[in-house]
């Protein structure tokens, strides 16, 4: 049995987001003072008393006639059916409009129990006479409370948890991979991730920016379990002109850190740019496993410009990742997407791969007797043995005489040496130089299997 949903529901700028964050314990939703900072559906998990629970913040309804509140209200009626329970959020300060009665009637019409939560009654105590209106919705369940002071707040979770059964999981379910898909805004992440969940999980338009908040969505399939965060379009700084595109560009980067594998997006019509590469640099400066994903290659003529052609083109724009396979696809028509999960694992599973000191040191010995280690003013820079100290990125400790000897031609060399042998497919490799005085300090930690 899946783990009971709690969907909060409400207008614009009633307070949804801070009641949010309250509830899970993390600044997950993009809280600002201008209404309808939330477009898409958040989602974070929650517990009391023993009952845990995922939380959804969803963008505010205001009934208003254009594109983006149809593409809000939507995502809305998801949130809805996805729901156990809902939290219908109002303002006490705002008082009843003929916004609230029409939502009150959707919640009606879904079945589902419904707790009214009065927001902003901001003193304790006594709940004040404007809240008492507020039953006129016709919901038993309708409580005070305070998100950003954290007042009423355990009489609102014990009424959003009555109806909910607990059912304990059926043991572990095993781990997952978490994925990172970044880009400049409007390349089709969203539409991406959507395609991936197979479901409208976030809003989907030919307007820049619509995705705000880092959305995660678990899916598991005949590849896995997997945790998908589709992330806000990262802008030129220059550019990030408000306080909310700032935390937005900010929740970005930390998906990529938090990501098992990145996934870097470009426009293929309009071609690798600069800012693509400073995407990319986030996932390759934190050692992440990364693919580079050219969507929308149904727009690009073919007898112009050549796969090969165009891959060319973006090697020399990310010359500091030649390790990222490349994948050209079209999310509208689904073309190459058979082939994204494959990938996916493929990079994951270098990222992850661990090799024996013992096989590690028997290449690189190959390697030195092939092609010698540099030298400086006579003297060759000898390597003792090497390790393997961590994954993800992999990470080698070479200990020799004399770090300084080392020149970063020859890592190079070295690098490629291993991603030959123990194909390091789609992942940065690391390594640590320790001199002779580290390796005398280190030898009794470090012991070659």
């Amino acid at each position: 049995m899946s783990t009971p949903v709690l969907a909060i529901v409400g207008r614009p700028n009633v307070g949804k987001s801070t009641l949010f964050n309250a509830l899970t314990g993390k600044r997950t939703a993009i809280v600002g003072p201008d209404p309808g900072v939330t477009r898409d559906r958040v989602m974070g998990d929650s517990d009391w008393n023993g009952i845990s629970f995922t939380v959804i913040d969803t963008g505010g309804i205001d009934f208003a006639d254009d594109d983006m509140q149809r593409l809000v209200f939507a995502q809305v009626h998801v949130a809805i059916e996805m729901a156990d329970v809902i939290c219908f959020l109002t303002d006490i300060n705002a008082g009843l409009s003929d916004i609230e009665y029409k939502i009150a009637e959707i919640l009606r019409k879904s079945g589902k129990p419904v707790v009214v939560a009065v927001n902003k009654a901001d003193r304790p105590g006594e709940e004040p006479l404007e809240y008492y209106a507020f039953y006129e919705l016709g919901f038993a369940d309708t409580v005070a409370i305070s998100a950003s002071h954290k007042l009423g707040l355990t009489e609102l979770l014990d009424a959003v948890t009555a109806p909910m059964i607990p059912i304990a999981g059926e043991g572990d379910e095993g781990d997952y991979i978490t994925l990172a898909i970044t880009g400049r805004p409007n390349v089709g992440k969203s539409s991406l991730s959507n395609r991936l969940v197979g479901e409208e999980r976030s809003i989907v338009s030919d307007i820049p920016g619509t995705t705000r908040d880092a959305i995660d969505s678990f899916i598991e399939n005949e590849f896995g379990r997997f945790l998908i965060y589709d992330t806000a379009g990262l802008r030129r700084q220059s550019k990030v002109g408000d306080r909310i595109e700032f935390v937005s560009a900010i929740r970005s980067k930390r998906s990529v850190e938090d990501a098992d594998v990145s996934v870097i997006m470009i426009d293929a019509d309009e071609g690798p740019a600069e800012q693509d590469t400073k995407v990319a640099g986030l996932a390759h400066n934190d050692g992440k496993a990364s693919i580079i994903l050219v969507n929308k290659w149904d727009l690009v003529d073919t007898s112009e410009t050549s796969m090969r052609e165009y891959e060319a083109r973006i090697r020399r724009r990310f010359e500091f990742m030649p390790y990222a396979p490349i994948l050209f696809v079209s999310v509208k028509t689904g073309f190459n997407l058979h082939k994204f999960w494959p990938l996916v694992l493929s990079v994951y599973e270098a990222s992850t791969r661990r090799v024996r000191t013992s096989v590690l040191n028997e290449v690189v010995a190959e390697a030195v007797i092939q092609h010698p280690t540099p030298q400086k003013k006579g003297r060759h820079l000898r390597i003792y043995y090497a390790t393997q100290g961590a994954v993800q990125p992999p990470t080698f400790i070479f200990f020799v005489n004399d770090k300084r000897l080392m020149h970063f031609s020859y890592e190079r060399y070295l690098e490629n040496r291993l991603r030959e042998n123990f194909d390091f497919f789609g992942t940065p490799l690391r390594f640590i130089w320790k001199g002779r005085a580290a390796r005398d300090e280190s030898q009794s930690r470090v012991t070659p299997d």
